[in-house]
């Protein structure tokens, strides 16, 4: 028999050292009055978890578990005004520290090595932004435009465990492009990046510093065509055309006069044909487009994190609650792909949330049911939809 419920098992996940050390760095218990960085915490987390609405919602129910808060290391459960006050007042980038040190000490250690393109021994990142539309009248800080607010999360997705080794919220106003600029990547890896990264000058740089690039090319690219390649192995892949171009007029300039490749690729599901640039003239043409392909993993983190967690509506109005809030949904899709990863069963994420929230205040052993949802003996081999037949 169990006396913890799968929430404080959760908790028990994140290493107190590691947070008291932050909390210590940031000096964010300081006159907190009772309820402290760890209390806060739990209270965000128990947001995201119970898909709480509002800041009453998050204090009714952790005051409804009132035999259990000893378990999930807090003394008093802070009311709504208290919620407001120190979502509005501490340090955000307490949240922020954490989830990276988390990504260190639970993710990357053990980590699953990526699936496809194993033939690339390369570290490869998927790098995009998306919005978050917020009330303008609200949230009058988040400029996006004359009559909408909205944040923007510029996010690097590590290919390997496809968790965000880099997030940088701004408002919406912010390209994406300009923000890539700010950031150093490793020599020799890969950058994958759709079409509203296409900045010359940046490219250079990224080629300068020898890391590759895959992208897709502008509508109105201007080049000339320096060789083409085209053979029936290339067509047997769907490669209409693997071809060294040389830019021109002022992106020229900007990529100073160097030679890109430029491969054309038809897509038979969707009957449509797209271009990827790259300066890597090394690799196979489909490896450039599988490469392409697999950024759409950094679409599907943002779908888990924008649906499974609460970062759609927000129960504070001010930026620091807003980052709160962010931060500590990070850090619990990493608690539940953590659990994913360890766990037996052939979890789908959304089905694990979706399970966990269910039993969120159930005292059972949270690794035996996640290695054993149903208590068959025998874990099935994957969650799906029946079969009707």
């Amino acid at each position: 028999m169990v006396n913890i419920n799968v929430f404080s098992q959760i908790l028990g996940l994140v290493d107190r050292d590691i947070f008291n050390k932050l909390v210590q760095k940031y000096q964010s218990d300081k006159h907190h009055k009772g309820i402290n960085s760890w209390t806060h915490f739990v209270s965000m987390l128990f947001c995201h978890l119970s898909s709480a609405d509002s800041v009453r919602d998050i204090s009714n129910g952790l005051r409804s578990t009132t035999g259990n808060m000893s378990h999930m290391g807090i003394s008093r459960t802070p009311s709504k005004s208290n919620l407001s006050y120190i979502n509005k007042h501490r340090d955000h980038r307490v949240f922020r520290d954490l989830y990276y040190k988390l990504l260190e000490h639970l993710w990357n250690r053990n980590s699953p090595r990526r699936a496809e393109l194993n033939r690339l021994k390369r570290k490869v990142f998927l790098m995009d932004a998306t919005i978050i539309p917020l009330c303008l009248s609200v949230f009058d800080w988040a400029k996006f435009r004359s009559a909408k607010g909205a944040i923007k999360l510029h996010t690097i997705l590590d290919y390997d465990g496809c968790m965000p080794s880099f997030v940088h919220i701004t408002d919406g106003k912010h390209h994406e492009s300009k923000i890539a600029k700010t950031i150093s990547f490793p020599k020799g890896c890969v950058v994958v990046v759709d079409g509203g990264y296409v900045d010359y000058a940046w490219m250079n740089v990224l080629d300068s510093n020898q890391c590759f690039f895959v992208t897709r090319s502008k509508s109105n690219m201007k080049y000339t065509v320096v060789r083409s390649f085209q053979s029936e192995a290339l067509k047997e892949n769907n490669i209409i055309m693997d071809q060294l171009i040389e830019l021109d007029g002022d992106a020229k300039k900007h990529y100073q006069g160097k030679k890109m490749r430029l491969v054309r690729f038809w897509d038979s599901i969707n009957n449509a044909e797209y271009e990827f640039l790259t300066n890597n003239f090394t690799w196979k043409a489909s490896t450039v487009a599988d490469l392409y392909k697999e950024r759409w993993e950094i679409e599907t983190f943002f779908k888990h994190l924008k649906q499974r967690l609460k970062v759609t509506s927000f129960v504070g109005t001010s930026e620091n609650a807003v980052y709160i809030q962010i931060w500590t949904a990070l850090i619990g899709i990493l608690l539940f792909k953590y659990i994913q990863n360890k766990a037996k069963y052939e979890w789908n994420l959304s089905n694990l949330v979706n399970f966990i929230r269910l039993n969120i205040f159930v005292k059972i052993d949270l690794w035996k049911w996640a290695n054993d949802p149903f208590f068959s003996g025998k874990p099935p081999d994957k969650i799906g939809q029946y079969k009707l037949f």
